[in-house]
């Protein structure tokens, strides 16, 4: 490093072209940043990436701004949070000053806390976004990670995270990376720039700029060989210089412009004296001009001719190199025994440090060593008490591979996909479970493989070999690992329930069965066990039995609420569902458990809009998106999109629906997951019904039903029926719909339960003839318990009413029309409130405005959430720590809002949230 900007190429600052690409830059970093900023720089290796962003960083601080910089080392990759440290190392001394919990996040995950907290995710990203924010508010600031495809996982995880949640902060957070994919994390919803190669005439001006630059045949061979990429021109022209013979060669044997580089590069290494390439090579193991600084011996004096050939610079902070290509070609030019040579020496000198110390000696290791797959084995439980999963997985991977016993290999191998499960890498689970199943005849060894195999396959989206996988391994561990067979036939139902196809569903329920006469249920979790399969493979069969069954079981403190919860939930004994999984999520909240919320808070979202809370449905979809970036669960996001998604079309901002179902269909691969098409469906076609457009809101719902009345999805499908039916009616296909309404209904047991009663009585009296219509309304909403979804029971009220004003019945219709609208503006799904307002003024009835005091109404989720924890007496800070959010954007939202509420400051809002509250707000 030279300061807080790492070292430039050989272009210098003053670069040949680029000034599209430069005046972006500068126009980025140059303050004032009105709101955040952020940008992803893509580009092949030696393009002046690094020379570029050096320039637009000399520029921001000339400006005034404050620049935290890092950079990505390959030899850093598998280790936690190295690069989140190199980065903040500067700002240490600030972190007593963020909230206590993201504090002891922070120190934990670097290791600096005598007492580290659990491991949290969440919480370090947060404490990174906040920390970010307090230093942004003192000065503009500049974030830059060069060489982002090296960082390791947990900082890109952590980077990613408070990069998502940059709003108002005067801040820019300015990223490169090498090739053409984003790197992890940074795929979705980050503005790219890609750096081309420089054109002709530029790579011509760059040429010849050179100390020697070539002229004739061999410029033009150069300009060839280098396709624009300006570190091929610098170091080709290098090379013709010295040997002008080498075009010609260039020509008879060609090589990819990388491989080309390292080979010129290596070059250039072999040439220097025996003391300097030992010096250099040990630079290149240590990369860190750090970790290089504490070996002994490493001279200026030896490094001198390297410096001289222009290999690496040297500065107070030691030995750099000038690209990272130049590391790569000096360490892969020397012999494997000089490597290992170097890498002991390296890891001699480290040997305070124990994570790096391991890795050195196991990068020196070409047998398998014992001892050293210890040190890796604790090496790998430090990094997972940080909260580095994958980095520990690497670890009991390389102590995998350098163990002398078979058993060992095998061990550590599941236990490094038990922390790549951890880390949501189902390939990577994959791929080392099927290793230890070529490694050992342990038939534990074996089965605990395959449950990994079995979880890899689900989340890989491969649902036919997932639950062929799991059925079977159910069967074999049977009486003998009862735990295994129950939990391997628990995921086997939970695929089943994903996928919603009858014959997968069917023999789901029969390996339940099977389980039950062979296997012992494990102690403490049985009954949750049952209720959670049963509920995933038929809710609709036996349900009397099995609603009681769950009472009892919730009743009695189970030891899963969110099982059960979600047992609840797919069940239609809403209220329950919400009783126990929101209650179990202030368990789940605590650090390093909070990853497990995820699974609850997408259930919960659901159990939320059916019971009209759509307001919490929302702000469960916002945690759930916020646990799902920090611990890479994309179904997890993709149910929170599809939530936010039903609800917008239920209230009408139709511009929302079509970029979130398209973020869905992104994440989750449809043709899997029956389910997520189901509700796909059904919120599309919502939303076109809610438009008036009848025809395509028939044509989106129709899919949930094959002609012979086979659902989409087993339990999903036979939500959209009501509305199925009401789009059919409208659209002048009551026949049709009626044969295949009836067909899907005559495919589950004659009693459903209460909510199906009551969209089945709601999609046959709109199917229905005039004289018959009336008393399939009056059964549905004879039942009161048809009261807990209010948005189905608002809409029956509403087709009632209707019907009776096309009766001529007005004065019958007025007070169904009236409970009906009074529910749809509570919730405020605005194109039904709209339909129920005009159906009363049909009815002579003077519709008056909504109240004055639903002024709130108008705010976003985000906005009203953070209002009412205001009014609450919360400081902007402690806002911040519950939601996830800086504190600056907690006062941005607030600052927007108050207009909006017609208030002056936050004194207004206890005032204000009171009365919204008493008007059934």
């Amino acid at each position: 490093m030279r300061g807080d900007i790492p070292a430039m190429t050989d272009e210098g600052s003053n670069l040949v072209g680029r000034r599209q690409e430069t005046d972006r830059l500068r126009g980025l970093v140059g303050p004032p940043y009105p709101e955040g900023r952020r940008l992803l720089l893509l580009g092949d290796a030696g393009v002046g990436k690094t020379a570029l962003v050096a320039e637009a960083a000399a520029h921001a601080r000339s400006a005034g701004v404050r620049i935290l910089a890092a950079t990505g080392r390959e030899s850093e990759q598998s280790m936690v949070f190295a690069g989140l440290y190199q980065l903040l190392r500067p700002v240490l001394d600030r972190v007593d000053a963020l909230p206590v919990r993201q504090a002891e996040a922070l120190r934990g995950a670097f290791g600096i806390s005598a007492e580290p907290a659990p491991p949290d995710a969440l919480l370090t990203g947060i404490a990174v976004l906040t920390l970010m924010s307090q230093l942004a508010d003192e000065q503009p600031l500049l974030v830059w990670v060069d060489d982002a495809q090296w960082l390791d996982r947990a900082s890109l995880d952590a980077l990613a995270f408070a990069a998502r949640r940059v709003e108002s902060e005067p801040l820019v957070l300015l990223l490169s990376a090498r090739g053409t994919a984003p790197p992890a994390g940074f795929e979705r919803d980050f503005p790219q720039l890609r750096l081309p190669p420089l054109d002709l005439p530029d790579a011509g001006r760059l040429l010849d700029a050179q100390p020697r630059p070539p002229r004739g045949r061999p410029r033009e061979q150069v300009l060839a060989q280098a396709g624009g990429n300006p570190l091929a021109l610098i170091e080709l022209a290098k090379v013709i210089a010295e040997d002008p013979d080498a075009g010609r060669r260039w020509v008879t044997e060609p090589l990819p412009l990388t491989t080309q580089l390292t080979t010129v590069m290596a070059a250039q290494f072999t040439a220097l004296p025996a003391a300097a390439r030992s010096a250099l090579l040990i630079a290149a193991v240590a990369e860190s001009p750090d970790v290089a600084a504490a070996v002994p011996g490493l001279s200026a004096g030896a490094l001198a001719p390297a410096e001289a050939a222009g290999l690496i610079r040297l500065d107070a902070h030691g030995p750099q190199f000038t690209h990272c290509l130049v590391r790569m070609a000096v360490y892969h030019a020397a012999p494997f025994t000089d490597r290992s040579a170097a890498h002991r020496q390296v890891a001699d000198a480290l040997r305070d440090q124990p994570d790096r110390h391991a890795w050195h000696l196991a990068a020196a290791a070409l047998e398998p060593d014992e001892q050293i797959a210890v040190l890796l084995e604790t090496s790998a439980a430090q990094a997972q008490r940080r909260g580095g999963a994958a980095a520990a997985a690497s670890a009991l991977e390389r102590a995998a591979e350098l163990s002398p016993d078979e058993h060992d290999k095998a061990r550590r191998l599941l236990a490094a996909a038990d922390l790549a499960q951890s880390a949501g890498q189902a390939d990577w689970v994959l791929a080392l479970a099927e290793k230890v199943l070529t490694l050992t005849s342990e038939p534990d060894l074996r089965i605990a493989a395959r449950f990994g195999i079995g979880w890899a396959l689900q989340w890989s989206n491969r649902h036919a070999e997932a639950f062929e996988t799991l059925l079977a391994l159910a069967a074999e561990a049977g009486a003998r690992l009862p735990d295994v067979a129950w939990g391997a036939t628990s995921m086997a139902a939970t695929v089943a329930h994903q996928t919603g196809k009858a014959d997968t569903v069917t023999r789901a329920r029969a390996a339940l069965g099977a389980l039950d006469a062979s296997a012992p249920a494990p102690e403490g979790v049985a009954q949750e066990y049952r209720i959670w399969l049963k509920a995933c493979t038929n809710p609709y069969v036996d349900r009397d039995e099995t609603v009681a069954e769950l009472h009892r079981l919730a009743d009695a403190s189970p030891a899963d609420p969110g099982m059960v919860g979600a047992a609840a939930w797919v069940l239609n004994e809403t209220e329950t569902a919400v009783g126990l999984m929101r209650g179990y999520l202030t368990e789940l909240r605590a650090p390093g458990v909070r990853g497990a919320s995820g699974g609850v808070l997408s259930a919960l979202e659901w159990a939320y809009i059916d019971s009209g809370r759509w307001d919490e449905a929302l702000a469960a979809a916002r945690e759930a998106n916020d646990i799902a970036a920090a611990y890479k669960m994309e179904t997890v996001a993709g149910s929170a999109d599809l939530t936010i998604a039903t609800v917008a079309a239920m209230r009408g901002d139709f511009g929302d629906v079509g970029p979130l179902l398209t973020r869905v269909h992104a994440a989750v691969d449809v043709a899997e997951y029956g389910g997520y098409a189901a509700r796909i469906r059904h919120t599309a076609g919502l939303a076109e019904l809610a438009k008036g457009n009848h025809g395509a809101a028939y044509t989106q719902l129709r899919r949930h039903f094959a002609e012979d009345g086979t659902a989409l999805h087993h339990t999903f499908s036979y939500l959209a029926i009501a509305d199925l039916a009401a789009a059919a009616a409208r659209a002048e296909r009551p026949s049709e719909a009626r044969t295949l309404l009836e067909r899907a209904l005559a495919r589950i047991s004659p009693a459903p339960g209460p909510r199906l009663d009551q969209l089945a009585g709601r999609a046959r009296g709109l199917l229905a003839d005039p004289d018959t219509a009336e008393k399939h309304f009056v059964t549905a909403l004879a039942d009161p318990a048809g009261e807990v979804w209010p948005f189905e029971r608002a809409q029956l009220q509403l087709d009632y009413g209707e019907w009776l004003r096309r009766q001529r019945r007005v004065n019958d219709a007025k007070p169904v029309l009236g409970a009906a609208l009074e529910t749809l503006r509570r919730l405020g799904a605005a194109p039904w409130t709209r339909r129920a307002e005009s159906e009363l003024r049909a009815c002579g009835v003077s519709v008056r405005s909504p109240r004055a005091a639903s002024a709130l109404d108008e705010l976003t989720t985000q906005q009203r959430e953070i209002v009412v924890l205001a009014g609450s007496g919360l400081t902007n800070g402690e806002i911040a720590d519950r939601l996830f959010l800086s504190p600056r954007t907690v006062a941005s939202h607030l600052y927007r809002s108050f207009p909006k509420l017609g208030i002056a400051g936050r004194h207004q809002l206890r005032d204000l949230i009171d009365r919204h509250t008493a008007n059934g707000g």
